[in-house]
């Protein structure tokens, strides 16, 4: 009888603990998450990823949790996010746009990186190839200084009489690119391009005073992720001036912007919780390969256009995703 009654409270024992120790043994994946920009900016972006890690079977808290970094627009403050999520042990790094995705794979070679959207990863030195990556960074690519040269051509569809184009060019790594690609589409069609740098919030003045002394008749602005971050300001500025101007965002062209054409962001992040789950179930980054755009979208902002006193030409308009009245 003792015997029996020894093994059964030992039993009851083990029970009690057993939810413990499956506690203990559950690893809690740690993400870090690094944009240029705000919660107010960015913050609809990490919603999506986090609604499809759910739709994977993550649930936060438990299975994941996530170490968010807001830059804010201030790319000065990028070097010391990226050491802190390194110091911070995450198991995994997602953030967008090259300068970002260079910054943390300078700080790291064996903390996998994912990419929501990058651009020219391979001209970028970020990876061998698109289908074979290798080393710690994979994700998507967005293709941005590609269609650099069809903002180019937007502009000159839906600005009557169009000879000169301001291009807005940060201090990005692939600015060179960008600019090189509006400068052979403004050649076949006869425009003026004319680079207004801007590295910072603080320079947005400046730059809208240049093109006014360049008297340009539009300008457009590449798929860099400080203009993302700062795109209320810079619609903003544009519907004072009177400018037109041609984004590569909806999310732009959804806060007013005059039309945008480029790939749908939001997509692409929750594309990227694939490549987090692959990840965390055994995949190397390396052997994943970069996934290239499935489709493009035009917007047009019809308010925005009536308030510049455009008349966007029926072709354009046959051709858009989404028109906003």
């Amino acid at each position: 009888m003792k015997r029996r009654a020894a093994l059964a409270a030992l039993a009851a024992l083990g029970a009690a603990y057993a939810p413990v120790r499956l506690w203990a043994q559950t690893k809690i994946w740690r993400i870090g998450f690094l944009v240029s920009g705000s919660e107010a900016t960015h913050g609809a972006l990490l919603r999506t990823f986090k609604e499809e890690l759910r739709a994977l079977g993550y649930t936060e808290g438990t299975q994941y949790v996530v170490e968010a970094r807001w830059a804010q627009g201030d790319m000065a403050r990028v070097p010391r996010f990226v050491e802190e999520l390194v110091q911070a042990r995450v198991d995994l790094i997602l953030t967008a746009s090259i300068p970002l995705v260079q910054a943390v794979r300078k700080a790291t070679a064996s903390i996998p990186i994912v990419m929501a959207s990058g651009a020219s990863p391979v001209e970028a030195g970020l990876a061998a190839s698109l289908g074979r990556p290798g080393g710690n960074v994979t994700g998507l690519t967005n293709m941005a200084t590609e269609t650099t040269a069809k903002l180019v051509e937007l502009a000159h569809q839906i600005v009557p009489k169009l000879s000169t184009v301001a291009l807005l060019i940060s201090d990005h790594s692939l600015a060179p690119m960008y600019l090189s690609d509006a400068q052979k589409a403004a050649k076949a069609l006869k425009l003026s391009i004319v680079p207004v740098t801007v590295r910072s919030a603080g320079e947005l003045d400046a730059g809208f005073a240049a093109m006014a002394k360049q008297k340009v008749g539009a300008f457009v602005v590449p798929a860099d992720t400080l203009f993302l971050s700062l795109r209320e300001t810079i619609v903003a500025r544009a519907a004072r001036a009177r400018l037109p101007a041609v984004y590569p965002r909806r999310e732009v062209a959804e806060a007013g912007g005059l039309v945008s054409y480029g790939l749908n962001l939001t997509e692409m992040y929750r594309r990227a919780a694939s490549y987090v789950d692959r990840i965390f179930k055994g995949a190397k980054p390396g052997d994943l390969a970069i996934e290239q755009p499935r489709s493009f979208e035009l917007v047009i902002n019809m308010k925005t256009a009536r308030a510049l006193g455009l008349k966007i030409p029926q072709s354009v308009l046959l051709r858009a995703d989404q028109v906003i009245e």
